[in-house]
């Protein structure tokens, strides 16, 4: 792989990699969230659309989250296929090599990386780099792409776009909302993006596993400094004992952020798959002057976007906690400064 100083943050330079080259390897972070799996799936179409070679790629054994299931996504592959060295790395909505999860070992195979993601602490790991902080999501990219490379808006493509715009912004909610996003939701709309159905599959099919689990959580959650900081954690015999996989942790954080007073919220999960000692701690901010990303960057294996971040540990979580705990201080400390 050519060496990953070599860079650009030139939207076009993406756009002639993706004419020159014929073959692809799509992936994205694992554990992958609406914007990742809609992106994927977006990039697939496109590079269809342009007569290319490509092949989805996702890291790891664990089920995608079931609220997706309605996507095309039956040609997703769960170990790289083995012409890997004959594949440009099309990465998507990562911000860093270690989100790749097993994939990482993919990168040096690779003869050439592409790096398209709005994650403002992204690692610059691809040859070619896009970073559009700026973006409400991924999928935003992956529409400025595609206009670039003169590929229509089918309703297909619209709408993978689509449920990583309306996930990522959190319905339209969060502060990324911005008017290019919303302008972008009426021409995603107009090419014939199905609103309704993509509500009703992801917001509108929640399994009562996952409410059995959201329950556990909300009797764990703790308040510290003063209410503005709530913490709760899920552990492994929680999974079991509810029935539930591991993505059906996703969205729990955000009924803790919505906490009266709460300034931030984080969940310390134990992933259920055995041979994984790591625990997973998601964090969420209710405003941008609190930019999460820089506490889960603290703890050495994390990052993210300055409202929602997380980072992996093996401490035990009584120890987690008081890592929150202490740099939630000095973060709320350096935002009043």
């Amino acid at each position: 792989m050519s060496s990953p100083l070599t860079t650009s943050s030139d939207l076009a330079a993406v756009a002639a990699a993706l004419r020159e080259h014929d073959r692809f390897l799509l992936t994205t972070h694992e554990n992958p969230d609406g914007d990742a799996l809609g992106s994927l799936l977006a990039a697939k179409l496109m590079l269809d659309a342009l007569g290319k070679d490509s092949v989805m790629f996702l890291s790891g054994q664990a089920p995608l989250p079931a609220e997706y299931s309605f996507m095309s996504l039956d040609e997703l592959c769960r170990e790289p296929p083995d012409d890997v060295e004959t594949r440009v790395l099309f990465a998507l909505d990562c911000a860093n090599e270690s989100r790749l999860g097993e994939g990482e070992a993919v990168l040096a195979r690779a003869p050439l990386v592409l790096n398209v993601d709005h994650h403002h602490d992204n690692s610059r790991f691809g040859r070619i780099n896009v970073v559009a902080a700026d973006a409400s999501s991924t999928g935003e990219i992956v529409r400025d792409l595609a206009e670039l490379l003169g590929v229509a808006l089918t309703p297909e493509l619209a709408e993978a776009i689509y449920i990583a715009l309306v996930t990522d912004t959190g319905r339209f909610q969060y502060a990324n909302t911005t008017p290019k996003a919303l302008r972008l939701a009426a021409e995603l709309v107009e090419a014939g993006a199905d609103v309704h159905r993509v509500f009703q599959s992801i917001y509108e099919s929640v399994q009562l596993a996952k409410l059995k689990l959201l329950a556990r959580a909300l009797e764990r959650a703790k308040v510290y400094e003063g209410g503005r900081l709530v913490v709760s954690h899920l552990v492994k015999t929680d999974f079991a004992e509810v029935g539930a996989a591991e993505p059906y942790s996703e969205g729990i954080i955000d009924f803790l952020r919505a906490v009266e007073g709460a300034d931030m919220a984080a969940l310390i999960r134990e992933p259920p798959a055995p041979g994984r000692p790591a625990r997973r701690i998601s964090l969420r901010s209710s405003s941008d002057e609190l930019d999460v990303s820089v506490i889960a960057r603290a703890s050495g294996d994390g990052g993210g976007h300055r409202q929602a971040a997380g980072f992996s540990s093996p401490l035990e979580i009584p120890e987690i906690v008081e890592f929150i705990r202490t740099e939630f201080t000095k973060a709320s400390a350096a935002r009043v400064a």
